[in-house]
């Protein structure tokens, strides 16, 4: 019988970043990546492991019987948290034909979808391109150094979800604190870095982005609709994850992976516990863990108000 998976994040350096995720640190971190393939488990008797690892070793008990049916036995997604106090480069990723042509063999896309936790008033992000851009001005732009000039700015609030999929130009602005769901991929391709001063970690991948981006790609703010006292709220649907919200003031919430999917629970507002057979995971906010596909029926059991992101693979 398969355990709860607590996770222990990793940390992240980045130029733009903050110090909300942990604000002991000494420099800004901008990530931290709470659920991916080189997470430990953080307790129990798989302590120590990869989720890599145990992925390999259980395989759909783990993943899920529709996962393992489409990609394997690989971890299938990366989750990470995003604290940005400056603007992140402006990016794109391939899909998974164009990742494994411009990265090789064994490389996933990336498609990914961002929930906002919170935003400073007037916080903007960029999705996409204005309507009516020829493609032959994009890529003269992404050649010239003047995309901004034709990129879509877009205004968000907390609760908002914007999905992006592969192809879409984009990038994040300052005072947002973001949820950011993806494949398990960290293909990034720079179009402009907002005139930061080059290094090797922040090269610019002009040509790869001519190649993957999509002019007609456009990542849309889908806002919150209000929830009830316990209520479960889809936010995006794709081939390759999906995203709920669940809330619920005092009721214990009963789910079920179905065999199909883990299922990755991360709070993000107030305390809870889950809890699966005879294992019980207590969570505070921004604190993950993984339902493996096996564990099939558990709960989730409020210590006060709760709001929890839950992630699968689809």
């Amino acid at each position: 019988m398969l355990e709860l998976l607590r996770l222990i994040p990793e940390y992240h350096y980045r130029v733009w970043g903050g110090q909300r995720l942990k604000p002991d640190a000494d420099q800004p971190i901008g990530e931290a990546w709470i659920v991916y393939e080189n997470n430990r488990i953080a307790d129990g008797r798989y302590a120590g492991q990869t989720l890599a690892g145990l992925a390999a070793e259980l395989g759909a008990g783990l993943l899920g019987e529709a996962v393992v049916a489409r990609t394997g036995t690989r971890f299938p997604l990366l989750i990470k948290l995003l604290d940005c106090n400056d603007w992140l480069s402006i990016q794109v990723h391939p899909n998974d034909a164009q990742a494994v042509a411009l990265e090789g063999p064994g490389h996933f896309g990336k498609t990914e979808a961002w929930h906002v936790l919170e935003a400073s008033p007037g916080a903007r992000l960029i999705a996409g391109v204005r309507p009516g851009t020829k493609p032959d001005d994009l890529a003269r732009a992404i050649r010239e150094g003047s995309v901004l000039e034709l990129v879509q700015h877009r205004s968000v609030r907390a609760g908002d979800t914007v999905f992006t999929p592969a192809g879409t130009l984009h990038a994040l602005g300052p005072g947002l604190l973001i949820y950011e769901v993806q494949q398990t991929s960290d293909i990034t391709y720079r179009v402009w870095d907002w005139n930061r001063p080059a290094s090797a970690g922040r090269a610019l991948h002009i040509e790869q982005a001519l190649a993957v981006t999509d002019p007609e790609a456009n990542g849309q703010v889908h806002p919150l609709r209000p929830m009830l006292d316990a209520d479960a709220q889809r936010l995006v649907a794709c081939p390759y994850f999906t995203l709920d919200l669940l809330a619920s003031n005092a009721d214990t919430l009963a789910l079920d992976t179905d065999g199909q999917s883990f299922h990755a629970l991360t709070v993000i507002q107030g305390r809870a516990i889950v809890e699966s057979n005879d294992h019980a995971a207590p969570l505070g906010r921004f604190e993950t863990v993984v339902v493996p596909a096996a564990c099939r029926a558990y709960q989730i059991r409020p210590l006060e108000p709760i709001r929890v992101l839950k992630a699968s693979a689809s």
